[in-house]
């Protein structure tokens, strides 16, 4: 019985290993495919064009009219990103746009710094600081490439490479089509695209050491979390995430860590700009 055990813990820990290996190599294979960091720019542009030419899926709110909202918002980025933390601060065009969905509490962020902020997650937040903790987490994934990691895993290099095909063809060709088709596959992965839990991680402790070079409270998205820990309800999408509780918890600690000494949470000019969106 004894020996059959030795045996047994002898073949785990041999499982293990080789799973962890294959992780590793598989990790390492990725990383070695990656293209060079102009391509996250050229395409995240591509994508941005393919989701705002879906009004029906992603109903852009209008500038006119909204110009203090877009100003705000806006505002908010320029502040995180000239906070001096932001690796890529100027290798993206870290352009924002504004989703007129007030059902979804979503915020998301191309390769190549291309933000879009959904007004239901803009109302459901009490504070600016919030949303800016909520703005940096998402600015992370594309700062430290983690958007298009996930999408050379799920779609391989050439074919990320080729979805501008399309657009150089005019879409008459069969492979200008076939790029066309995958450039709207990579849109849609986009907008719902899961993270590992350490890449979750690392954009929350990344949000924390944006906001902490700011006037802002730092631990500012961990409001978001516990927000969503104390729904009655909480969204799907956290099923694939870290532990809220988890998460605020690492996100104070972080806020500790790094001495972080910002207050502001702006709520009054926050209501009011809540307060704009109908």
């Amino acid at each position: 019985m004894q020996l059959f055990k030795n045996k047994f813990m002898w073949l785990c820990a041999v499982s293990t290993i080789f799973i962890s290996w294959n992780c590793s190599v598989g990790n390492a294979l990725v990383s070695a495919a990656m293209p060079d960091i102009s391509e996250d720019a050229k395409l995240g542009a591509q994508v941005s064009q393919e989701i705002e030419s879906n009004p029906k899926e992603y109903p852009i709110l209008p500038e006119r009219g909204n110009e203090e909202v877009y100003t705000y918002v806006r505002g908010i980025t320029s502040k995180i990103l000239n906070s001096g933390a932001v690796e890529n601060r100027n290798a993206f065009p870290w352009k924002v746009k504004i989703i007129n969905n007030s059902k979804t509490l979503n915020a998301f962020c191309t390769p190549g710094g291309y933000i879009y902020v959904y007004t239901g997650l803009i109302k459901y937040l009490d504070s600016e600081d919030q949303l800016a903790g909520v703005m940096g987490h998402e600015i992370a994934h594309a700062d430290k490439r983690h958007s298009m990691r996930q999408l050379v895993k799920s779609y391989g290099v050439q074919a990320l490479l080729g979805v501008g095909a399309a657009v150089a063809t005019s879409g008459k060709s069969e492979g200008a089509q076939k790029s066309a088709g995958t450039l709207a596959q990579v849109a849609t992965a986009v907008v719902g695209l899961s993270f590992s839990r350490d890449h979750e991680t690392e954009a929350d402790n990344l949000s924390v050491r944006y906001l902490c070079s700011t006037d802002y409270n730092a631990g500012g998205s961990a409001g978001f979390f516990e927000k969503l820990g104390n729904a009655n309800s909480p969204p799907e999408f956290l099923s694939t995430h870290p532990n809220p509780t988890n998460r605020v918890e690492n996100i104070y600690a972080q806020v500790s860590k790094a001495g972080c000494t910002g207050k502001a949470k702006n709520q009054a000019q926050y209501q009011r700009i809540k307060n704009l969106l109908k």
